[in-house]
């Protein structure tokens, strides 16, 4: 693994996010569902493809917050324009646990 600058470090753009919608994405190629996340009023609300639904239900997402990389360019997925990659951390059998703050954080919080 090649060592990371600071200066580098700094221009991956982290925060977080509320999560208030989650949606079904039956076009995905992998199960996903279709996230819309609100960063405050700096950034706004984002919409996000995620690979959760091994360890998450579409019920128990809204109000649960992530830490996600909002300087990403947009990226087209299927027919859903994805705004921002929402992190977590991906287990040895390809599931993935959401990055999430252990107390409650205003949104657009960024990771420092």
């Amino acid at each position: 693994m090649n060592d990371l600058s600071w200066s580098e470090f700094e221009r991956v753009d982290v925060r977080v996010g509320t999560i208030h919608a989650a949606e079904p994405f039956p076009e995905a190629r992998r199960p996903a569902y279709k996230l819309t996340i609100d960063f405050g009023p700096d950034i706004g609300t984002r919409r996000a493809s995620a690979q959760i639904t091994d360890h998450y239900s579409l019920d128990e997402l809204p109000g649960k917050q992530v830490a996600c990389v909002v300087n990403f360019p947009d990226k087209q997925i299927g027919p859903f324009m994805s705004e921002c990659l929402v992190t977590g951390f991906v287990q040895a059998d390809g599931s993935v646990i959401l990055a999430v703050p252990d107390r409650p954080a205003r949104n657009g919080t960024r990771l420092s």
